[in-house]
């Protein structure tokens, strides 16, 4: 036994040299990987993407350490373990996916959504419903804040399976709007005065025109539809809209064009007699014979500044605290998909 021992202190003592060696190297692959991990190299392949730099410079070191193990083992003839170490790993790594799944989905999607560029900081889009401006893009969420000014954060796995729709890419947006024309009235008249209040309204763009056209017949009317373009990148598109709708009825309204209200008929139970009746039909005959009394088109003064592009969510935004650990993944730079 004792002579045992005496063997298995020998060949401990005989391995340490190997020993300081392989640890030695581990300590200069793990030295060397962070030196390499420096390199501007990297820099230059994802200087647009600050995320996969970070992720290039942690695989470029762990890679090298990796191999500073495999060596390390493969000195102290220790394939064997080298064997059981990944086995291990491979078990463990899957064990860690299914446990963390929605973590590594929202973590992949974030990587590829910065790699895509799908919409860029303060782009107004809507995503799967939820509309917004965006902020920034993080490892695991999309940031947007809301039109009520409300921040909302989207998991990022949902993001790159949803269906996204960019109001800022195109900076021309396009309005419409119905009106009620009687069926006794010129259509043709009513689309002419229609289109050319619209084109002069502040924000309205010359190119694509202004247009109108009849959609529906119906009991009481005909709908004609105007549509509009607006630069939203000097005028705001619900203000736009908005004076486009007032311009257009009061241009009707003095054009002496009927814009009739939906008509309702009541039936009383009650007999009345026949002077009830013939008062009641005489006061129905003298509110009809009335003409409404126009009313005057008279543009507020600040109509053009009322119209113009407001950046009230922008200032929103700004006003966003910051976090060191949840860098910004977009660039206002690189280019969209």
């Amino acid at each position: 036994m004792t002579e045992r021992l005496y063997e298995e202190a020998y060949s401990l003592a005989a391995a340490l040299p190997l020993l300081a060696l392989a640890i030695a190297l581990v300590v200069v692959a793990w030295l060397f990987g962070g030196w390499l991990s420096r390199r501007a190299l990297l820099g230059r392949i994802s200087r647009h993407n600050p995320f996969m730099r970070e992720l290039a410079r942690t695989t470029v070191r762990w890679a090298v350490l990796l191999v500073g193990v495999v060596l390390a083992l493969e000195l102290l003839d220790a394939t064997a373990l080298v064997g059981a170490v990944l086995g291990t790993a491979g078990v463990l790594g899957v064990a860690i996916g299914f446990a963390f799944k929605d973590i590594l989905e929202n973590y992949l999607a974030g990587i590829l959504l910065s790699l895509r560029q799908p919409f860029a900081p303060r782009d107004h889009v809507v995503i799967e419903g939820h509309e917004g401006l965006v902020v920034k893009l993080t490892s695991r969420a999309t940031v947007l804040m809301t039109l009520e000014g409300n921040h909302l954060r989207l998991p990022n796995a949902l993001v790159f399976r949803g269906v996204i729709l960019n109001y800022t890419r195109n900076p021309s947006r396009r309005f419409e709007f119905e009106v009620g024309i009687g069926v006794h009235e010129d259509l043709v008249r009513a689309q002419d005065i229609g289109v050319s209040k619209m084109a002069a309204v502040e924000g309205v763009v010359d190119e694509p025109a202004p247009r109108a056209f009849i959609t529906t017949l119906g009991d009481s009317d005909v709908r004609v539809r105007y549509q509009g373009w607006v630069d939203q990148r000097s005028h705001d598109f619900a203000q736009v809209k908005s004076e486009a709708i007032r311009a257009v009825k009061l241009a009707l309204e003095h054009a002496g064009m009927d814009l009739p209200e939906p008509i309702y008929r009541v039936q009383l139970s009650e007999p009345r007699s026949a002077k009830t009746r013939a008062a009641g039909d005489a006061v129905v005959r003298s509110a009809d014979a009335a003409p409404p009394a126009p009313v005057p088109d008279v543009a507020p003064a600040d109509e053009a500044q009322r119209t113009r592009a407001r950046r009230d969510i922008e200032q929103q935004i700004d006003l966003e605290p910051t976090h060191a650990g949840d860098a910004n993944l977009l660039d206002p730079t690189a280019p969209r998909e």
